[in-house]
């Protein structure tokens, strides 16, 4: 009962109608994955079989960006999500890392901030030579770069997506600005902001879904559903299940080394 009386109180005297996708399909939104790629196989595996034994549906996963930098493979992931993009409906959306990424075999500066913030694992995980790289300059490792990453690999990158539109949700990488409409928001906040979009209370007009910004447990705060839970340095990679109105999580999980993947409770 007092569960139920927080419920309303959190919802306000006007209660709106719960968010839904539309009828016949299920959506897996899956975090920022950062180069974990036993993670996102976990994930994968546990996916599959989640969709397999529920009621046949219209299935759609949405990747919400940051595939690359920071985790061990990169390379892999890339190569992972592309392979499972040819095998059902999985759309991808571009994160502020893979904006770096392919910025930095043209700009140098870029190339500067992006090794700094996990492109150095990036680099590495496509063959790069550990000791060459530690002596090369700036320029050399750009050269580098663009000799190991595959022309397919960028073009697959670039290829992302910026939003995606499904029922009564939004799928973003990091948020948008409050109070603009939604075809009139600016990449770069897609890609990059925090405020004021994570303090923002009132309604959107859809519920964002989003990754970017790190929490310990996925956050639903009605308006948005933020669900980066760090896998590189957390070792949890989260999925958003939702089906009709119901919301539900899915995870993996990096527990001294063996990789585990379940449906995740969450505290009331």
């Amino acid at each position: 009962m007092l569960k139920s009386i927080r419920q309303i109180f959190a919802r306000g005297e006007n209660t709106r109608p719960l968010a839904s996708v539309p009828p016949g399909q299920r959506i897996y939104a899956v975090g920022d994955i950062h180069g974990r790629l036993d993670l996102f196989e976990a994930l994968i595996a546990a996916i599959e079989a989640d969709d397999g034994a529920c009621e046949s549906a219209e299935t759609t996963v949405v990747l919400l960006g940051d595939l690359v930098d920071r985790g061990p493979d990169s390379a892999g992931v890339v190569a992972r999500a592309r392979e499972w993009q040819q095998q059902r409906s999985v759309r991808i959306l571009a994160g502020n890392h893979e904006e770096m990424f392919l910025a930095s075999f043209e700009n140098v500066d870029t190339l500067r901030h992006f090794l700094r913030f996990g492109g150095r694992e990036t680099v590495l995980s496509y063959g790069v030579d550990p000791e060459a790289y530690l002596q090369a300059s700036v320029e050399e490792v750009q050269a580098m770069m663009s000799d190991a990453v595959p022309a397919v690999d960028r073009e697959f990158l670039a290829g992302f997506e910026d939003m995606i539109a499904i029922g009564d949700y939004l799928f973003v990488h990091a948020g948008i600005a409050p109070d603009v409409p939604f075809e009139e928001q600016r990449r770069h906040d897609l890609r990059w902001i925090r405020e004021p979009f994570l303090s923002y209370a009132a309604p959107h007009g859809a519920v964002i879904v989003h990754g970017h910004t790190i929490r310990d447990d996925p956050q639903d705060c009605g308006n948005r559903i933020g669900i980066d839970t760090g896998a590189f340095m957390s070792g949890r990679l989260t999925a958003l299940v939702l089906e009709g109105t119901q919301r539900r999580y899915l995870e993996a999980v990096d527990s001294d080394g063996g990789i585990t993947a379940a449906a995740r409770q969450l505290a009331a």
